[in-house]
């Protein structure tokens, strides 16, 4: 793990396709490390599967560099649909975790300390387990997000630029 690279803050990323165990990954490592994790699913959308990004960049990772305290409204999801929840503060911590689908996307390569990729190598697989964790009523809304994925992976390299691939 390289050294703290976002202010006084070591990043971390755990990347990968949906249902390959990203959350529970990421809370074995908090747990070791002491880390705070933030999700991309507090940002994400069926619709805006990515396109959220600048605003986890403005609410948390600009603050936390500069040694403030960051503070987002959270995507939260009822019944496989989203809407704007409750709001988040993060205080300045040692580590910083952030979970999830593009978490690890190269805009960020140069404040990341560690780079994380998890996949199970079945889709068919993944999609079980990530309908058995969000419901039957998201299956059609899980094709086509892994559909967007396997090209979002294929065009930011995110598993090229890994540190750790955790299979």
């Amino acid at each position: 793990m390289r050294p703290p690279r976002l202010g006084r803050t070591t990043l971390i990323a755990v990347d990968g396709p949906s249902g390959s165990g990203k959350t529970h990954y990421a809370a074995r490592l908090a747990a070791e490390l002491g880390a705070t994790v933030v999700s991309t699913d507090d940002f994400a959308t069926w619709e805006q599967p990515v396109s959220w990004w600048p605003r986890l960049v403005q609410d948390v990772l600009i603050p936390i560099k500069l040694g403030k305290t960051a503070t987002y409204r959270r995507t939260e999801w009822a019944d496989g649909k989203p809407f704007l929840g409750a709001e988040r503060r993060i205080e300045v911590p040692e580590v910083l975790v952030i979970e999830g689908v593009s978490a690890g996307r190269g805009s960020i390569s140069d404040t990341l300390s560690l780079l994380v990729w998890c996949e199970l190598p079945d889709e068919t697989t993944r999609l079980e387990r990530a309908v058995a964790r969000d419901g039957e009523q998201v299956r059609k809304h899980l094709l086509t997000w892994q559909a967007f994925e396997r090209g979002w992976f294929a065009v930011d390299q995110t598993k090229a630029r890994a540190d750790v691939v955790n299979s």
